[in-house]
């Protein structure tokens, strides 16, 4: 995987500033016949671009140890689809599958919407015992729970979900039929975030009071939408797929609309295979 943004090369020395892209019809001296994106110096940028240390790429600040952050993991085609055929598989391709799985590996926990766990037969993380290593290392739980929003307890407890040897967490409300919370206790743990509806923010404080502060989203397109139009969410991962789904698709975010767009800020890109790696936080 190499990087793109922040451009490799002097900037990698502190208080460098990076250079700055253009292209070549606006770089002066870049000389005749060069193609592609160069930096003000003249140097191609995918000449400097170098391999990349994921783990640190994708380091969560250190305040998350403390309070709660949240990152979100998407893969989205070109034209903006999150989803063919109702799942979001085959948008993802290798490098897509190496970041989905080393953001599981860096959370305190997975939070997921239940239509998500639903379509997509949700199973629990899966940990290697190298990882598990590393992980136990810097404190963190061996294997990062699920944990699933839902307002109608509506989950199968026979699903593969909770054939986990973490259990599960159900954050759901008091509106919630008692008999399903009830059959959800038997295979998970099941908490109280609200009256008729799950809260966000105190879904968000029940896994922090169980030490879990560093969270990873993969939505659904409701769930992030919920997250981000209430400010909770810190960071978008999202990966665009080198496809054109077409027409009629779902995007990264679905529901009602929101009072104003949330302004986020591009800090790093990557790229591998035509896919674009792009990291924003707010």
């Amino acid at each position: 995987m190499r990087r793109i943004l922040p451009v490799p090369g002097p900037a990698d020395s502190p208080g460098t500033p990076a250079p700055v892209a253009t292209t070549t019809a606006d770089a002066a001296g870049a000389g005749a016949g060069t193609d592609g994106p160069v930096a003000a110096g003249g140097d191609e940028i995918a000449a400097k671009a170098v391999e990349v240390d994921l783990d640190e790429a994708y380091a969560y600040p250190p305040a998350a140890g403390q309070t709660s952050y949240v990152r979100a993991n998407f893969v989205s085609s070109v034209d903006g689809a999150a989803e063919v055929g109702g799942r979001s598989g085959p948008l993802g391709g290798e490098a897509d599958r190496r970041v989905f799985q080393l953001l599981r590996w860096l959370s305190d926990v997975v939070l997921v919407g239940a239509g998500t766990v639903r379509h997509e037969n949700y199973g629990p993380v899966i940990v290697p015992p190298e990882r598990r290593d590393r992980r136990q290392a810097a404190g963190l739980a061996a294997v990062p729970p699920i944990a699933v929003i839902t307002a109608t307890a509506g989950l199968d407890p026979g699903a593969r979900l909770f054939d986990a040897e973490v259990r599960p967490i159900v954050l759901t409300c008091d509106a919630a039929p008692p008999a399903k919370r009830q059959a959800l206790a038997a295979v998970a743990e099941v908490v109280l975030c609200g009256e008729t509806t799950v809260d966000p923010a105190a879904a968000l404080a029940a896994l922090a009071e169980r030490g879990m502060t560093r969270v990873l989203t993969e939505g659904g397109p409701l769930l992030h939408a919920q997250l981000a139009g209430a400010g909770l969410l810190d960071e978008l991962c999202l990966t665009v797929a080198p496809m054109l789904a077409g027409p009629g698709r779902m995007g990264i975010v679905e529901g009602p609309p929101w009072p104003e767009p949330a302004t986020m800020r591009l800090v790093q890109v990557f790229a591998e295979d035509g896919n674009l790696f792009l990291r924003y936080q707010r």
